[in-house]
């Protein structure tokens, strides 16, 4: 384990975000089902991309990525019968590939590392059972299925997580059948399924929006395509707090008109009282007058860990609510977050699903517990630039799950990221 010493600084300049990892996700599931040649770009390989890159191998496609594009050969997909699957920390990873798997008949094993084996799978164990799918499991992984999936009505909770109906849609519409998806509770992370919907539609595969859910028609063919990924907006939300609260800094690779939920971080730093100026692909934003606002997190639980930074430096009490979904993630993120923002002098209030943070003018540095998260550990990063002192950050090398990148692309705006004894 390594860690990682920030020193302060002041942001100035212009970084070009890697590409969204759901978005490549989403695209390799659909290439990999498609019967012919798919080419990805741009693709960065983080761990996460690198598991579901697995993954489809595993079940019998083929990929091979050079200079940022990814070629993807669906011929084979569904060839062996019987897999082993390493979801690696990737929840997005599993949660896909269950329903996948299990639409083709394949006896497979789901493993994975970190946190991911605790991670919450019960909604699956539950409705694949009633449509024709053996799952065995103590309660988390290792988990196994066996039996051919049958297109039907599936109930799902919508305030769980997204991925388990975004499994779902991409594995129902090669099912004969047509099947329903309804929704028993309110959905969050909206936007994550438009991506998947918005993704599908270019690889040939329709979904109808109901009342209640989805309507997936059965007999569909994914067809190979050239696809262009979206830049990332929740690793933009990174540099985008960080002009907020101390310079100004543009990213560049980010669509206005993206379906990521996560692009609600420029509405969300307007209202604190940043700076935010917005173009169709790039967004700048510049250090303002902060002041407490309220944040709806049920769309946008990505964004808490960096948001609450900004928060750390606004005028009053801001207060981040319905983020409970936070606590099932790679660690227990709200309490994570408010850990390192307490241990840095800022007054932190942990709710039962959410935050209450009040202001300050800058931070004293020290030592935090990075909890082998990549959002704490870069959400440390933009402390920094509000710090009398440097802040190091336990499990440097956690951002590998999602930017590898990160610590160049701070530096080259002025940003001191240092990586001390990496083995």
């Amino acid at each position: 384990m390594s860690d990682v010493k920030f020193s302060p600084f002041v942001p100035n300049g212009t970084v070009n975000v890697p590409p969204s990892k759901s978005d490549v996700h989403r695209a390799i599931i659909c290439a990999a089902m498609a019967n012919g040649v798919s080419r990805i770009s741009p693709v960065a390989l983080s761990n996460d991309i690198k598991a579901t890159i697995g993954c489809i191998k595993a079940l019998g496609a083929d990929a091979v990525l050079e200079n940022n594009v990814l070629t993807v050969d669906g011929t084979n997909m569904y060839k062996n019968k019987t897999a082993l699957l390493d979801c690696g920390e990737s929840g997005s990873t599993l949660r896909f590939f269950i329903p996948i798997a299990a639409v083709g008949n394949i006896n497979a094993t789901f493993v994975g590392k970190g946190k991911l084996p605790q991670r919450p799978i019960g909604i699956f164990t539950e409705a694949l059972p009633k449509a024709g799918t053996v799952c065995k499991t103590e309660g988390g992984l290792p988990l196994e299925i066996k039996g051919q999936l049958k297109s039907g009505i599936f109930e799902i909770p919508g305030n769980v997580s997204s991925q388990f109906i975004t499994g779902l849609l991409l594995a129902l519409p090669i099912l004969e059948g047509d099947s329903e998806i309804v929704l028993t509770s309110p959905l969050e992370s909206v936007g994550y399924i438009a991506m998947t919907i918005r993704t599908m539609k270019q690889f040939g595969v329709n979904i109808d929006t109901t009342e209640s859910g989805w309507h997936i028609k059965g007999g569909q063919t994914y067809k190979s395509c050239n696809y262009t990924t979206d830049g990332d907006w929740s690793q933009a939300a990174f540099f985008m707090v960080l002009g907020a609260v101390s310079g100004k800094v543009t990213v560049k690779g980010v669509a206005k008109d993206s379906t990521q939920g996560d692009k609600k971080c420029a509405e969300i730093l307007a209202r604190f009282g940043a700076k935010v100026t917005q173009l169709d692909n790039e967004v700048t934003v510049e250090k303002g007058e902060l002041k407490a606002i309220t944040i709806d997190a049920s769309q946008i639980p990505d964004l808490v860990p960096v948001l609450s930074v900004c928060a750390a430096f606004a005028e009053g009490t801001t207060k981040i609510i319905n983020a409970e979904r936070l606590r099932i993630k790679e660690c227990d993120r709200l309490k994570a977050t408010a850990e390192l923002l307490n241990n840095l002098g800022v007054k932190v209030k942990e709710l039962s699903d959410g935050l209450e943070i009040t202001g300050v003018s800058s931070l004293k540095g020290g030592n935090v517990n990075g909890y082998n998260d990549h959002r704490i550990v870069m959400s440390a990063a933009v402390c920094a630039a509000r710090s009398d002192g440097d802040i190091t950050a336990t499990f440097a090398m956690s951002i590998n799950k999602s930017y590898p990148d990160f610590y160049i692309d701070y530096n080259s705006i002025g940003g001191k990221a240092n990586v001390l004894d990496l083995r």
